[in-house]
């Protein structure tokens, strides 16, 4: 990696305004907050209105970790708006288990997490989909179509992979556009493991709404472009500024800038630290 941008380790460490040392440092926050994670979300199973304080106390954790951690990761407890929730029973099939229980996302690139959300235009829906890289929070495929059908979904996916190398594992949620079969068959032609959300377990696949929140504020009022081509345009750009320059809260320095620096410790280790 540290070949491709043409800089010592040295030099980019001193570029990214990082000590050279964090080059040599394996993190351990991440494993720790993927293990609560899981331990959260398997809680809301059983309990799916309980806070962050509830959670904390039934986890036998600090409350303000158990927050932390539910805002990293995109986390939400059901809230009761109108709609009676239905619990779904413990031992209901689904077509695919979620492989994130037991697969934690360790290098840029290693488990992609797939959704899509609606976006008012002129008193008309479009739909925007995209594919995100969980560990560095990068969005790496996009698509926009009037209509959210399986054609949204997989343009999105091939947008990614034309570009980036292929995931091991993508994740989402149970809906008709993931489970149909023609989606179902590119993901096992490409050589990718599936993973999806349980049903009626909106905080399994809550990745891509902490990023869809702050993306509508970023992007503003759609209804001041006076057509599609325009948002389009706009929302490519605000995906763009996402990935290469907006300083992620969590990750402290934009998503794109944190993969090459991940990427660039793991050869660091591989080479047994050599410059």
């Amino acid at each position: 990696m540290i070949k491709d941008i043409g800089l010592s380790k040295t030099a980019w460490a001193k570029g990214a305004g990082i000590s050279r040392s964090m080059l040599y440092y394996q993190h351990k926050l991440f494993a720790k907050d993927w293990r609560l994670k899981i331990r959260i979300e398997k809680s809301l199973h059983d309990y799916p209105s309980y806070g962050h304080k509830r959670l904390a106390r039934l986890l036998k954790v600090n409350k303000k970790r158990v927050l932390r951690v539910m805002k990293r990761f995109g986390i939400k407890p059901y809230r009761r708006r109108g709609r009676k929730y239905r619990k779904f029973k413990k031992n209901k099939e689904f077509l695919y288990p979620n492989l994130l229980i037991d697969n934690m996302p360790s290098y840029p690139g290693h488990i992609w997490a797939s959704d899509f959300t609606r976006i008012c235009f002129h008193g008309k829906v479009i739909y925007l989909a995209t594919v995100l890289d969980i560990f560095s929070r990068e969005i790496m495929g996009w698509s926009v179509m009037t209509g959210h059908g399986v054609q949204l979904v997989m343009q999105c996916l091939i947008s990614g992979i034309s570009y980036r190398a292929k995931p091991e594992i993508i994740h989402s949620d149970q809906g008709s556009e993931y489970t149909s079969a023609i989606y179902t068959s590119l993901i096992s032609m490409l050589g990718i493991k599936q993973s999806m959300s349980h049903k009626g377990s909106p905080w399994e696949n809550g990745y891509q709404e902490s990023f869809y929140n702050q993306f509508k504020i970023d992007l503003g009022d759609p209804n001041r472009f006076g057509n599609l081509g325009e948002l389009i345009a706009a929302i490519h750009e605000t995906i763009y500024i996402y990935n290469t320059d907006r300083i992620h809260t969590k990750l402290k320095m934009p998503p794109r800038q944190y993969a090459i620096l991940n990427s660039l410790i793991q050869d660091t280790q591989k080479n047994g630290g050599g410059v």
